[in-house]
Parts: C-alpha cells; sequence; structure tokens
C-alpha cells in the first residue's frame, strides 16, 4: 500500500515537471525579438528590438505589420508571400525595391530616426510605415 502511494505522488511529480517544461518551452518559442506597444490610437504595432533585424510580410495585399517601430541601426526584410508581385517604396524616396515576385525579399537598414511612410507602386491603396528610434 504504502508502494502504491509513493509511485503515485512520483507520477504527480513528474506530471508537475512536464507541465513547468512545457510552459517554459512555450514561453522559449515566443517571438523574443519582437514586442508589443501601444501607439497611441488604440492599435497595437510591432516593436523590434535593439538593432536586430525585423521583417513585414507581404500577404493578402497587404504589409504586416501595417506599423513597425524599430532603432537606429535595425535592418528591416520586406518578404513576399503573394502569388503577385508588389514593391515597396518609400514616399520620400529613401528606398525603392525590385518588383518582389513570390518568395522575393528586400531589406533596408535604417540609419536616421524619422517616420518613414511607404507603398506598392503596383497595387498603391497598399500602405505601410516604419518608425525609427533613436
Amino acid at each position: 500500500m504504502q508502494e502504491l502511494r509513493r509511485y503515485r505522488l512520483v507520477r504527480v511529480k513528474l506530471g508537475i515537471a512536464a507541465l513547468i517544461a512545457g510552459a517554459a518551452l512555450m514561453i522559449l518559442a515566443g517571438d523574443s525579438s519582437q514586442a508589443q506597444s501601444g501607439n497611441g490610437s488604440g492599435m497595437l504595432v510591432r516593436t523590434a528590438a535593439g538593432a536586430d533585424a525585423s521583417q513585414v510580410t507581404i500577404s493578402g495585399y497587404a504589409f504586416s505589420p501595417a506599423a513597425l517601430t524599430v532603432k537606429v541601426g535595425t535592418t528591416v526584410t520586406w518578404v513576399n508571400k503573394d502569388d503577385d508581385p508588389h514593391s515597396v517604396d518609400s514616399g520620400d524616396g529613401k528606398f525603392k525595391s525590385k518588383a518582389l515576385d513570390t518568395g522575393s525579399k528586400f531589406e533596408f537598414r535604417f540609419a536616421e530616426a524619422g517616420e518613414y511612410s511607404y507603398n506598392c507602386r503596383f497595387h498603391p491603396k497598399m500602405t505601410g510605415k516604419i518608425v525609427v528610434q533613436p
């Protein structure tokens, strides 16, 4: 009888250990390079940590995230996951991609603080914004 209690206790302890390990893996598997913050309009925007690379996905005729806040020195990569070609063109002429076919990427390193609006020249209603902070 006492051995059965020990067996059950060991099973409970193993179950708890498995739950803790699973929770730790879920935390570690989370996107540690990205955080969410408010932009004052009630809308959440992605914020890149440090001067690491950040990514914008082009899918469903939209840039995602539509607004991205990064630090000076960050390289942003746009990846086209749509079946149609798209482009990434800043409104002020600071950067302009070639036509991006499915799976193609465009990268730009932001060396100066400021707000950079951009759109797709093939689909002008597709817009996005990069906010670069010091």
